[in-house]
């Protein structure tokens, strides 16, 4: 499994977007893509010859908009997979970060987000629970095959927490950059992590 966060926004660091509509790709994010999808292609005819079978993305326009080169550099389609999507920040969606880092709650956010529910929105436990359960669909779709997931930071900073059997509570402590791969290996016995916030070539990735 290849987790991709999307490229940059124009809101990048300085809002919580989530899941409004209309928030495009920055120019600077549409290089992130492209570029993320060479080093995709790469991967995929280098020396491991691990040819991936299926992309998918949230159904936001920037997961979206990021896939895209990826699908078309890999010969292939993007397929939404809604449980990919970004958290559900409720009444919080759209509001400047600096406004909400002043707030009590930003430091339960920060130290015990598995408590925490945002105002009218998702808990961070929702959220894990919905992206593990999509992730672990796609993987019994796809049994012994690589897939790119191209999703948010804070649902694949999720994912790779439970792969790492972290605590919910531990997950901030993960980075996951703008258009970075982070690869997990789903085997029988358990998950193996293989690389986190990548955003340099692949070749030399092992995924068998």
């Amino acid at each position: 499994m290849l987790y991709v966060r999307h490229g940059r926004t124009p809101t990048t660091g300085t809002t919580l977007p989530g899941r409004a509509p209309g928030l495009h790709l920055a120019a600077e994010g549409s290089a992130q893509a492209e570029a993320v999808a060479q080093h995709l292609a790469e991967l995929a005819t280098g020396k491991t010859k691990k040819a991936v079978a299926a992309v998918y993305a949230s159904p936001m326009e920037r997961t979206q908009e990021t896939a895209a080169p990826i699908a078309r550099a890999l010969k292939l389609r993007v397929r939404k997979a809604p449980g990919l999507n970004e958290c559900d920040f409720g009444k919080w969606t759209g509001r400047r970060l600096k406004e909400l880092f002043r707030l009590k709650a930003w430091t339960t956010v920060q130290r015990q987000p598995s408590v925490f529910r945002f105002p009218g929105g998702e808990s961070f436990a929702e959220m894990q629970a919905r992206i593990t359960g999509q992730v672990a669909d796609l993987v019994a779709q796809h049994p012994g095959q690589t897939i790119v997931c191209v999703s948010h930071a804070d649902p694949i900073k999720a994912a790779l927490a439970a792969a790492l059997g972290t605590p919910l509570d531990l997950f901030q402590r993960i980075v996951v950059g703008p258009c970075s791969v982070s690869a997990v290996l789903y085997t029988a016995e358990k998950p193996v992590v293989l690389t986190v916030n990548n955003s340099g070539p692949l070749t030399g990735l092992n995924l068998s």
